[in-house]
């Protein structure tokens, strides 16, 4: 059985943001990057250490779904994995990582 993905607050604020952003550009491709971002972090479902540690965070990773980064963090003990946050890897980190 795999692990459950948890959409944290933030991150579905930043996956509506990326999407609404591409789509005053590019309606069709704006879903289809939002689908393409939803799926890549549900991978982590099966496979929760995929991404690389963030080393600022501990317990933090980040997967990498070019230009986009998912940070999420692993709950083994859970059987769960909350993602965080999407950002684009051309921004700055982002300050805040809690799944509040």
């Amino acid at each position: 059985m795999g692990f459950k993905i948890i959409f944290a607050p933030q991150a579905i604020t930043d996956l509506e943001d990326i999407v609404r952003h591409i789509a005053k550009y590019d309606p069709a491709t704006a879903v289809r990057i939002g689908n393409a971002l939803i799926d890549r972090a549900e991978i982590l479902g099966k496979f929760p250490l995929l991404g690389a540690p963030y080393l600022q965070r501990p317990g933090v990773r980040k997967l990498v779904s070019r230009p986009y980064l998912i940070f999420y963090r692993p709950k083994l003990e859970d059987n769960c994995v909350d993602i965080l946050r999407y950002w684009h890897g051309a921004r700055t980190e982002p300050d805040s990582l809690s799944s509040d």
